[in-house]
């Protein structure tokens, strides 16, 4: 298990000749290159999960992810009564709608997601380098649809950034802005370019080439961009959308799990029959390390589930992700709320020498100034069966799972054709596998809904609220107006404007 995301160890060799893209007066620190390294497939492999590694952070609890679940209804940080997590209120300003080009959080995000895209870039350039480069089609078609996602990540938080695809950057030529229809294009035109020669998940063993992307992967990251094309070019593509979900669903090698968290347990990852594309995360090898639990869960988990740390009761939500589910949807039970308990039945005590001290979980009520015991906690990645290092798990991460293709095809029929019965059965799929009552007719809003319910916490809601515009005109918990539709983008960080006159700051910012 995790065998191929080991051998990311040896990047850090090879990032020192090849892996930065910034560093203008570089030295050279060893003796390999394209010419002498790239002898095996196993040998350029190394270099490409390093980059695996590098994009995992746009569904982990890091700076890649924070921002596409950031100032929506289902996401918070509040500053806590003992003065954690104010941190001069950068969470609170993606709270309310306010981010700034000189907040830290959206300077991290675009520096982790463009450490990404240069590290691809100097990636294909050492393997199309090789003198085995006919060999390595595969590899380097997959390092393209690695960059791909990544762009496609910056193209969504920051709408117009530069297209930059070389491995090193001239001083006296820095990249400059383009639009976010030119990069779109380019999203596109690499993810189709990248499914032609990468293999059908029909055609390699499941297991020992988990989590390595297939054309199915590509076809799933093509469906989400064509999902929301009308936002990034003012053109809907809702065939295209029908199109990529039919090429991965005609494969027949994908079926829902029994249970929605069943995709997140660390016992189960490379057995999945629902994953489309994940992360590997083994913090005993050294390879990644997942921390959600660390960073959301109530300090109380520890005794819950005998971890071996403290959470730090952080990461946050109100009602109304709670209220979109209907009694009974066993997606409700992955939610911590309300009063607690052991997994035996037993109370949650804060004071174990006081029966009557059980733990409750209640809404937040001052995003200044919240309780230990307010806010509500996703258990999205379970710590039942984790093997631990410290506070690090090893659940490795989902990116695109099934469901999503069944969810993204029903949207794309009905945005065509309305309410068809083809659209309610497979929402209703996806429903009934959580216990959920069957629709007889789809509206957007049940649309909507229904993916809040299906993806909170795995980085589609904001993407969801502005395709639906609910982002824009709804209010919920510490957002209490509307928003204005150029805050659909995020700024471009201070640091990089000053870095790069080139760069042009996105309007009314």
């Amino acid at each position: 298990m995790k065998k191929n995301i080991i051998i990311a160890e040896l990047l850090l060799a090879i990032t020192l000749v090849f892996g930065s893209c910034t560093n203008l007066d570089e030295e050279i620190y060893g003796s390999l290159s394209p010419d002498n390294y790239y002898q095996t497939e196993e040998e350029a492999l190394s270099s490409v999960v390093g980059v695996y590694q590098k994009l995992s952070d746009i569904v982990s609890i890091g700076a890649g992810w924070r921002p596409s679940v950031l100032g929506t209804d289902e996401f918070f940080v509040p500053a806590r009564t003992n003065g954690g997590w104010y941190d001069g209120g950068i969470w609170i300003e993606y709270a309310q709608h306010n981010v700034s080009a000189s907040n830290e959080l959206n300077r991290r995000a675009w520096v982790s997601i463009f450490n990404t895209i240069g590290a691809a870039n100097a990636v294909i350039e050492s393997l199309e380098q090789s003198p085995n480069a006919d060999d390595l089609s595969a590899l380097i078609a997959e390092t393209r649809a690695l960059r791909a996602y990544a762009y496609f990540y910056a193209m969504d938080f920051w709408g117009n950034v530069p297209i930059f695809t070389a491995a090193r950057v001239d001083a006296l030529n820095l990249p400059s802005t383009d639009s976010r229809a030119d990069v779109y294009n380019f999203i596109v035109d690499e993810l189709n370019a990248a499914a032609a020669d990468l293999p059908s998940v029909n055609n390699v063993t499941r297991k020992e080439y988990y989590p390595r992307f297939t054309k199915e992967a590509v076809y799933t990251a093509l469906a989400t961009v064509y999902l929301n094309a009308e936002v990034y070019t003012g053109t809907a593509h809702w065939g295209d959308v029908i199109t990529m979900c039919d090429n991965v669903i005609s494969t027949n090698a994908y079926s829902l799990e029994d249970r929605v968290g069943d995709c997140f347990l660390a016992t189960n990852e490379e057995n999945s029959t629902e994953i489309i594309s994940s992360f590997s995360i083994d913090p005993n090898q050294k390879a990644g390390n997942n921390q959600f639990m660390l960073y959301t869960n109530h300090a109380l988990d520890k005794k819950k589930y005998d971890l071996p740390f403290t959470p730090a009761d952080g990461y946050s939500f109100n009602d109304e992700p709670v209220d979109r589910y209907e009694m009974g949807d066993e997606r409700l039970d992955m939610i911590e709320y309300g009063p607690q308990y052991y997994l035996n039945g037993d109370p949650l005590l804060k004071d174990d020498n006081d029966p009557n001290s059980q733990l409750v979980i209640t809404p937040v009520q001052d995003i200044f100034a919240a309780g230990n015991d307010e806010g509500y906690h996703l258990l999205k990645y379970s710590p039942i069966g984790v093997t631990w290092s410290a506070y690090n798990a090893d659940n490795d991460f989902v990116l695109n799972r099934y469901s999503d293709i069944l969810l993204m095809k029903a949207e794309a029929i009905f945005r065509t054709n309305g309410s068809t019965s083809e659209a309610v059965g497979l929402v209703n799929e996806v429903r009934e596998r959580s216990n959920a009552s069957d629709l007889s007719t789809l509206t957007l809003e049940d649309l909507e809904n229904e993916r809040a319910c299906e993806f909170i916490w795995e980085g589609h809601r904001r993407r969801d609220m502005i395709r639906f515009g609910s982002y824009f005109s709804e209010t919920w918990s510490f957002k209490t107006t509307t928003t204005p539709e150029w805050r659909g983008i995020y700024p471009i960080p201070e640091e990089q404007l000053n870095a790069n006159p080139n760069l042009v700051q996105n309007p009314n910012y």
